[in-house]
């Protein structure tokens, strides 16, 4: 549960981008998890894109720990402590032919600068770090990631942006295409950064995972927010009426 103390860390306002997504406005604290809901085409990849500068808003502004900030590219978004770990692992996640350890420092050597290169020893220390706090199945750092599980996949990608010590993780379907177990793993995780103050901007298309694990959902459909579920009012079914145009009343 967030803490009641607990700062604004992301605040947007009026976000868009006429003909994708017309009017965000969002507030999400420091710790909290925030689901995405919505069907295909509601807005939801493109308002993460926006918050991560990978898409411009034309429009609307954003503030971080309450400060406003111009996010026109992702590097940013990561000065500003926010990690994004995409939808489609395959084409905008993993470079399959390069090490884990190479595939944990991306994001933190694009974050220091290419002229600052980091240390082999420095890259080691991360790259263990990493595969021991979330338990990445490899026998080291030097494996391939095209040749480990797409759970496994999924767990180094978290660890590269965890590399960059992020106040905001933005995660897109985190568990899509891996098994059960692995899908429990990366939902523990997840939960692990909220405890530990990150917050976490949640998309799914499964409404159990939202339920199980945010602090409240935002249901979206045409590029627009429809409404929230949080507390009593954070079950399934009332996440689906909203999806279906319906209101949902409090009992």
């Amino acid at each position: 549960d967030v803490r009641p103390d607990a700062e604004y860390m992301l605040t947007a306002s009026h976000l868009g981008i006429p003909g994708s997504v017309e009017d965000i406005s969002l507030s999400l604290k420091e710790g909290e998890l925030m689901g995405f809901a919505g069907l295909l085409g509601s807005g939801r990849t493109e308002t993460a894109e926006m918050i991560f500068g990978a898409k411009k808003p034309v429009k609307g502004e954003m503030k971080v720990k309450g400060k406003k900030v111009e996010v026109k590219q992702p590097y940013n978004a990561m000065m500003n402590g926010i990690a994004f770990c995409p939808e489609d692992r395959k084409r905008d996640g993993i470079i399959a032919d390069l090490s884990i350890r190479e595939n944990i420092m991306l994001a933190i050597q694009a974050r220091r600068g290419f002229m600052h290169p980091i240390s082999r020893a420095e890259q080691n220390a991360l790259a263990d770090k990493y595969i021991k706090a979330l338990s990445i199945a490899t026998p080291d750092a030097e494996k391939k990631i095209g040749e480990l599980s797409g759970g496994n996949q999924q767990k180094v990608i978290l660890a590269r942006w965890l590399a960059t010590n992020p106040k905001l993780i933005i995660l897109d379907e985190p568990t899509r295409g891996i098994d059960v177990g692995a899908k429990q793993e990366v939902e523990k995780l997840v939960n692990e950064f909220a405890d530990n103050g990150i917050s976490v901007l949640y998309i799914s298309s499964e409404i159990p995972e939202l339920v199980r694990n945010c602090d409240r959902v935002v249901v979206m459909r045409d590029g627009k927010t429809l409404g929230e579920c949080s507390g009593d009012t954070l079950k399934e079914a009332n996440i689906l009426k909203l999806i279906s145009g319906e209101e949902i009343h409090e009992d």
